[in-house]
């Protein structure tokens, strides 16, 4: 049986002092309470390892991205393994604004999505339409 996750990530939001700040703030909700559901916040790269200190057991860790390839000579790009090693858990992959901006390809969301299942990460693919094409009631043909 499937189990449902909220998940909510922050985009290119917060410095690392305020995503703490507000991952703590999540965490505290989440007290005395047994949800029913995997909670999951999704932070920047730059965050993860000051998040994971900071969170319990009851809310799930995710980056927002991670590199199609498993290593080597990609500036910028942050592997799998490097994610695995901050004590994240999920990967969130095919963002309409990675697709948009990036030309993000389904090809290419495959090869991450193979490189992070092997990995141990857990993989929350978006699937969907953009503001644009859901302002404009496009979002079922989409």
């Amino acid at each position: 049986m499937r189990k449902n996750i909220v998940a909510g990530n922050w985009k290119m939001n917060t410095t690392v002092p305020e995503g703490v700040k507000l991952a703590s703030e999540v965490n505290a909700a989440l007290e005395g309470i047994t949800p029913k559901c995997d909670v999951v916040i999704g932070v920047p790269f730059t965050h993860l390892t000051a998040v994971k200190a900071v969170i319990g057991e009851k809310l799930g860790l995710s980056a927002e991205n991670c590199a199609d390839k498993a290593k080597g000579a990609y500036t910028g790009e942050v592997s799998v393994d490097m994610l695995k090693s901050t004590g994240c858990e999920y990967t969130i992959l095919g963002h309409s604004e990675r697709r948009q901006y990036y030309g993000e390809t389904d090809e290419k969301l495959v090869e991450k999505t193979k490189l992070a299942l092997a990995a141990g990460l857990k993989v929350i693919l978006c699937v969907g339409e953009n503001l644009e094409e859901r302002e404009a009631g496009k979002h079922f043909d989409v």
